[in-house]
Formats: C-alpha cells, structure tokens, sequence
C-alpha cells in the first residue's frame, strides 16, 4: 500500500532533485546526496521514487509547474523506458516551437512597425526561456552526460532557435529595417545568449543582483532593440 506523504514533502523533493542534478550534473548526482538534502534516510527516498533516472524524468517534468506533482497512489514514481525521458524533452520543445512569435514572423511579410514586431519577439523569447528556466538548466548542465539528451537540446532546442533568428536578422537586414551587423550567427548568438542568462542563467548566478522580475525583462528587451534597429 502506498505511503501517505504530504505534498509539500513532494514539491521539496523536485526542488532538490533539480538542484541538486544542476549542482552535479547527471552523472555524478547521487540517491544519497538528494536523500540527504532532502533530510530523510536513503531508503526513504526510494519510497518516493525507484531510481536517479526516475528522479531526474520527474524534475524535467515538474521543476517547472507544467505537470503536476505524482499523486501518492503512483508512488514510487516508476523508472521511466527508454528513451522516454529524451521524448518528453523533445515534445516539450516542439510544443514551444510551435507557438513562437520568432516562428510566426520569420516567413511573414516585413511589417512597417519593426521595431514593435522586433520587440514582440524578444519579449516572446524572454518569457518562454523564463518559465521554462528549469528545464533548460537541468538540459544544459546534464547534456554533455546524456548523450541522447544532447542531441534533442542542441540540435532541436538551442541551434534551431539560433538558425531561426539568423534567417529574420538577414531578412529584415537585407530590406533596410535592422542594421547591418559584421556578422549574423554572432549577432543571433549573442542575443540569445544575453536572453538566456538574463531569463535563466542569473537564478543561479553565485553573486546576484537583487532587480525586480519586469525591470530585467524590459532592460533586456529594449537594450536588444536598440542595438539592431537602424536609426534613421
């Protein structure tokens, strides 16, 4: 018969799963060192879930809010099959694929409002990496242990992206709206990469900044538009 634990002992078990394969990486996370950080007996923790792989399945699915915690009656959580793990990610990815506004505008006609268009899809970039921030971590920090993993995060999730704004910077470069850059793929690079520290990377910055959630986002978004629209 399953165990009663209460669901605030659940949420704390994600949270500290996910930081703590954040903290190690995958390889190198240990059932011990969660069951330690959590504060209960290894065998405890087993009650709670079979496996590392099944740990690990449930902190890409719950850390972020978007599925909710087990119930008690689906306890242990059971170790995923094969692969599974690698699909959940890949399908989550397509599914915020599919609802860029980066996507929708690519192969649009070049508005005359670029500056809204580009801002739209920099705020758009923004809050998807944010609520997604825990995924993304645990995908960067425990890709190059996972080769399976890697594969689906950097070729579907990061490069994809990245192939998808060169194609809009060169677009809206070659009619005259944005202004020329030395070059696209760092330009894109970089841009990125300033969303992805700014929306995902600072949670875990060891010295942060204490700035309110909007100030970030608007700083971001506007010092971005202001360093690719071309002046008149």
């Amino acid at each position: 018969m399953a165990r009663s634990i209460p669901s605030d002992r659940l949420e704390r078990l994600i949270e500290v799963a996910t930081e703590t394969f954040i903290a190690e990486g995958y390889r190198r996370t240990q059932m011990a060192d969660v069951a330690e950080a959590l504060g209960v007996a290894k065998g405890t923790l087993y009650g709670y879930v079979e496996s590392k792989a099944a740990l690990f399945d449930a902190a890409i699915r719950c850390a972020d809010g978007r599925e909710p915690l087990p119930a008690t009656a689906d306890l242990p959580i059971k170790t995923p099959a094969p692969g599974s793990t690698v699909k959940r990610l890949e399908d989550r990815i397509a599914e915020e694929a599919s609802g860029l506004r980066l996507v929708q505008v690519v192969t649009a006609e070049v508005p005359r409002d670029v500056t809204s268009e580009l801002r739209g899809v920099l705020v758009d970039l923004y809050r998807r990496a944010n609520r997604n921030r825990f995924a993304i971590k645990l995908a960067d920090r425990c890709a190059s242990d996972h080769p399976d993993l890697a594969g689906v995060w950097f070729g579907r999730g990061r490069w994809a992206q990245h192939e998808l704004l060169m194609r809009y910077l060169q677009t809206r470069i070659a009619v005259g709206q944005l202004r020329p850059v030395p070059s696209i793929p760092v330009a894109a690079r970089t841009v990125l990469e300033t969303v992805a520290f700014w929306a995902v990377h600072r949670y875990w910055d060891p010295s942060p900044q204490a700035i309110e959630e909007d100030t970030v986002e608007e700083a971001v978004v506007d010092l971005l538009v202001h360093s690719l629209i071309q002046e008149p």
